[in-house]
């Protein structure tokens, strides 16, 4: 294996270390992916999200971000009052579950601008990405020397391919959340996840 592919490498299996957990925007990617509700821009804008983090991490901004920590404390008040307003509305989907009428055009339209805000909500308000992808990813990458940028682009790809799969591939369960009662118990998940990671944010924990 040359030093290009294994930086590569070395970007893909650290990025994906790091994106693959429990967390707030994999949560609401996999919950559109089920739903099959603008799913090629949520995974788009998780994507490139990363790909921009990751290139400013690979740049060196890692270094500015730790010498302002006050913005990544601001940061995770937004983010954590936001998380907590998502997780209310899900676990109000719970008690009560959305009915069954088609949606019209006017509907579905406002469902994708909601879907496109809250994604770039979970991602950009959200310190622990700036923290993983902006300076640990950064930091590691610098290691790299010359190959700094090959093991980014390992990691940005990385990305894409996570959130491809989860997103791409969450209608695949759809089958089995045929029932609004199967619904429910995602919505409860997604809204302990939520209120969990918010209250995390909050208290700085």
């Amino acid at each position: 294996m040359t030093a290009s592919l294994s930086a590569a490498a070395a970007g893909f299996g650290t990025g994906l270390s790091l994106i693959v957990a429990i967390g707030a925007q994999n949560a609401f990617v996999l919950r559109q992916g089920i739903r099959r509700d603008a799913v090629l821009a949520v995974v788009g804008i998780c994507a490139l999200s990363d790909a921009a983090l990751i290139a400013l991490g690979v740049g060196g901004v890692g270094a500015v971000v730790v010498a302002w920590p006050g913005v990544l404390t601001a940061v995770g008040w937004i983010g954590g009052a936001f998380l907590l307003g998502y997780g209310a509305l899900a676990a109000r989907r719970v008690v009560r579950p959305a009915g069954g009428a088609l949606r019209t055009e006017g509907d579905a339209a406002g469902s994708r601008r909601r879907a496109v805000l809250t994604c770039l909500a979970l991602t950009w308000l959200n310190p622990h990405v700036y923290l993983d992808t902006v300076f640990l990813l950064g930091s590691v990458a610098a290691d790299r020397g010359d190959l700094r940028w090959t093991f980014g682009l390992g990691a940005a790809l990385a990305s894409l391919v996570w959130f491809a799969a989860l997103g791409f591939g969450g209608r695949l369960l759809g089958r089995f959340l045929a029932r609004p009662s199967a619904w429910r118990v995602l919505d409860g998940l997604v809204a302990t996840t939520m209120i969990a990671l918010g209250v995390m944010l909050i208290t700085g924990a």
